[in-house]
């Protein structure tokens, strides 16, 4: 893996070497291979305990597709369950122990369909028509008679609630309200389910239902946005415990009373922190204790919180820099963490309450890469044009002090998160000699809610200044080359790509766009209804605001684009649709501007199958080192 940077280019050039040219060499070849291993890192997180403890079920994708796997306790006896040529998205194992619920992916696409089997594997049933409405897997009530979910299935403008039998499909939808909405919990009675209904990005309210009668108590009053999650009952049914940023601006860990007919007390703040925000819990099966995760500036910390008495005391120093996934066994002695870090892949770690002792119980594949030679960032912090403190995490290749080319790696969301997580494209990068930035300009999550919201519809352009912010912090610390600088991010990311190539026409000598918006237009119209519902207050609203949206719209300035771009899209992202990156490719092509086109006809937003992640990674890199001048 050390000998990966000097050598990188020639492996990736061979991709795209003509008919006729001279064969590659051995060392070529052997290079080629080691850029192929570096994209093909797996990973493994979403750990579910069996109601015993003795088994862990959990998603990997160590045969190179999501998949459904079992494990013991210890790490021992690791067995695929499932075999797909779609991609498993998370599991949970039933309250009884004799079924697995998981849901499927068809094509990487958002029609997703829930199924059960067996822990073995045997007696898979589908429990969603399988059509192409969306679904979404919620877990399980507590007495294993129903698999929680939520679907579009009756009105593709909103999601549904639903309780179905595992074992006739018999399904129940419950609440009627707008919106997208999900069921958190049913109370341990089966009286009372908690129910999140989202009223836009970044704004949603928890109800309390009676599933005898539907009627919907309000739990989260607020004025303004707010954001509140988790909503899990106690053992006794009396407390409903939850995430709130309601009235604050950092979220933190907070909890409702209920009478013994259902009348709700406020939220009474738990744990807070003024430099962290509140990220997920776990509540002990006997819900004496909870596990606390924060989210300090991109890392997550432990704590353990005594329900009883409101103490919180730190938990140990964690294997990894963010936890992707939690789960508590019922005995409440052990903790199973998911994480990752910019130089570890996504793992399932065991952790031992009483002690603090920690196992490493799944070690995903890395063939032919060295960990140890990956870079760990540091924390940047600087300024946007109207004194905003921003910050971003710098990737620097080791020994290099003179400025040379960056990449610039804006994230999705907008609602998201630049963090210190391993990442194939940025290691491939860092070890050619390019320095990537990760950036979290305003309205990323992790830094409260007036910093998430700065961003919000009209407001856009400052976030779109933004760019302008970052790319100048990094030359004037003589860290980037003002001639070699690239963009790139996926999703809203993408959006960020065209926004910088648009506004700065003669900043970037690259961009790779991957799944981006372009057009406002367009994306309202194509998106899913539900999602063009929940979007009107981020972006603006395509009926009262269409000037302003056009305004926003690079597609309407792409005529000033000289800016070479590489273009990578899943045909069945139903997300952002592939129209969007049709309209930046037609344009291009029309002017004689270099594009170059990636599609993926069996992925949709984002990718999850192997060969798919290894040429993404492969045309990415071969791109930026072209575009921004890297040679041997």
């Amino acid at each position: 893996m050390r000998t990966l940077g000097p050598l990188l280019l020639a492996a990736l050039t061979i991709a795209a070497t003509p008919a006729g040219a001279q064969t590659p060499t051995a060392t070529d070849m052997a290079v080629a291979r080691a850029v192929e291993a570096i994209a093909s890192i797996r990973s493994a997180g979403g750990p579910r305990f069996s109601p015993d403890g003795s088994r862990i079920a959990y998603i990997s994708n160590a045969s190179g597709i999501p998949q459904l796997w079992v494990m013991n306790s210890d790490g021992g006896g690791q067995t695929q369950v499932t075999n797909l040529s779609d991609p498993v998205q998370s599991v949970d194992w039933s309250p009884t122990g004799d079924w697995l619920a998981y849901d499927v992916a068809p094509g990487g696409g958002l029609n997703v369909q829930l199924y059960v089997s067996r822990p073995d594997g045997s007696e898979v049933r589908r429990l969603t028509p399988g059509g192409r409405e969306n679904n979404s897997l919620g877990g399980w009530s507590d007495d294993g008679r129903w698999v929680i979910g939520a679907s579009n299935r009756r009105d593709a403008a909103r999601f549904e609630p639903m309780l179905i039998d595992p074992t006739t499909g018999e399904t129940t939808f419950v609440g009627a309200g707008p919106g997208r909405a999900q069921l958190t919990d049913l109370s341990p009675d089966g009286r009372f389910a908690v129910l999140s209904r989202l009223i836009s990005r970044g704004d949603n309210n928890l109800y309390l239902v009676e599933l005898a009668t539907g009627t919907e108590t309000l739990l989260t009053p607020h004025t303004g946005t707010g954001s509140f999650g988790g909503g899990e009952f106690s053992p006794d049914g009396r407390r409903i415990y939850l995430i709130s940023n309601g009235g604050r601006d950092r979220a933190a860990f907070g909890v409702i009373d209920l009478t013994r007919d259902g009348a709700a007390g406020p939220i009474r703040i738990l744990a807070e922190r003024t430099d962290a925000e509140a990220e997920n819990a776990v509540l002990s099966e006997d819900g004496t204790r909870a596990a606390l995760i924060w989210n300090a500036a991109g890392r997550s910390e432990l704590a353990w919180l005594d329900t009883a008495t409101g103490a919180t005391t730190a938990g140990p120093t964690l294997p990894v820099d963010i936890v992707s996934g939690a789960a508590m066994s019922r005995d409440g002695t052990v903790l199973a963490l998911s994480g990752s870090a910019a130089d570890r892949p996504g793992d399932i770690h065991r952790l031992e309450i009483a002690s603090g002792a920690i196992t490493q119980l799944t070690f995903s594949p890395h063939e032919g890469v060295d960990l140890a030679s990956f870079i760990r960032p540091t924390l940047v912090t600087y300024r946007a044009h109207d004194g905003l403190e921003l910050s971003g995490w710098l990737y620097r290749p080791l020994g290099v002090t003179a400025p040379g080319p960056v990449v610039f790696n804006y994230h999705g969301g907008p609602e998201g998160q630049s963090r210190p997580s391993v990442s194939d494209v940025t290691q491939a990068l860092v070890a050619r000699g390019i320095t990537v930035f990760a950036p979290n300009v305003r309205g990323s999550t992790g830094f409260g809610k007036r910093f998430m919201n700065l961003d919000n519809g009209p407001l856009r352009v400052d976030g779109v200044r933004d760019i302008k912010a970052t790319t100048d912090h990094l030359v004037e610390a003589g860290i980037a080359d003002p001639a070699r600088l690239g963009i790139m991010g996926g999703s809203y990311g993408g959006y960020m790509v065209m926004a910088g190539v648009t506004e700065y026409p003669d900043m970037f000598a690259g961009g790779a766009n991957l799944f981006g918006v372009v057009n406002f237009e367009t994306f309202f119209a194509q998106t899913e209804p539900w999602m063009a519902a929940i979007s009107t207050v981020e972006y603006g609203d395509p009926v009262t605001q269409a000037d302003m949206l056009r305004t926003l719209s690079p597609i309407h300035k792409i005529d000033i684009v000289t800016t070479p771009l590489i273009v990578l899209h899943g045909a069945n992202d139903t997300n952002v649709p592939v129209v969007e990156a049709e309209q930046i490719v037609n344009s291009l092509r029309a002017r004689d501007v270099p594009v170059e086109y990636v599609l993926f006809p069996d992925e949709g937003h984002g990718w999850r199958k192997l060969p798919n992640r290894i040429r993404s990674t492969t045309a990415i890199v071969s791109f930026f080192e072209r575009t921004l001048g890297v040679a041997d």
